[in-house]
Formats: C-alpha cells, structure tokens, sequence
C-alpha cells in the first residue's frame, strides 16, 4: 500500500558528498514523520536523520553537522544531503515514513529497498 523508493547512492572518496532521496506513493493520505536509516555489514540497522512534517529534524550523533535531511511535502519526498563522508558511513541506507493511509489506518512499518553508499578511505 505504501511504496519508498529510494535513490543515489553510490561510490565516493572520503570527504566527498552525496545526496540520496526517497519518493513514498501508494494509498496515502499523510505522511508525519521521514527518516533515513542505515546499516553497515554485520551491524544493526541505525537511524540516520528524522524530519517531521513540521520540518523538526533529529540526527544521530555521528552525523551531526554532516548530513542535512530536508524533504517536500508536496511530493511526499525526503533528502538526505551528506557532505563530509566518512569511510565509516559505508552501509546501505534507507527509508522509513510514517503516517495514514487513505482509509485513514496509521503506518510506519514500510521501508524501501536501500540503496547503497560506500565511501572509500
């Protein structure tokens, strides 16, 4: 009911940027809170940045004045722009949203595919 996909991730070098984004489509009605996750290999996934749709932003300690989460309401859309990469933010990254569906039930349990992120040293 509830699709994320998401985009842009690729191979860069220690101190590079890029940018990720994340589309959500299907039966929704609202969208209230958007966030980024990722995981490393043998490592629980971890949350990245959050962004409400009041645009409150929360980020995980170690992206701190790195990583900036922003989004589009009107596309139902989040941005992850990451500037300073670390060889230790390599790990596939994902998208999460929560919110109601059109028949008015809640959801938070959709995630997308990932899309993965390598930062070479």
């Amino acid at each position: 009911q509830v699709q994320l996909v998401e985009s842009g991730g690729g191979l860069v070098q220690a101190g590079g940027t890029l940018r990720l984004s994340c589309a959500a489509s299907g039966s929704i009605r609202s969208i209230n809170v958007m966030g980024w996750y990722r995981q490393a290999p043998g490592k629980q996934r971890e949350l990245v940045a959050t962004i409400t749709k009041g645009r409150s932003t929360n980020y995980a300690d170690s992206v701190k004045g790195r990583f900036t989460i922003s989004r589009v309401n009107a596309k139902n859309t989040v941005y992850l722009q990451m500037n300073n990469l670390k060889p230790e933010d390599t790990a596939v990254y994902y998208c999460n949203a929560d919110g109601l569906l059109t028949g008015g039930e809640y959801f938070s349990d959709y995630w997308g595919t990932g899309t993965q992120v390598t930062v070479s040293s």
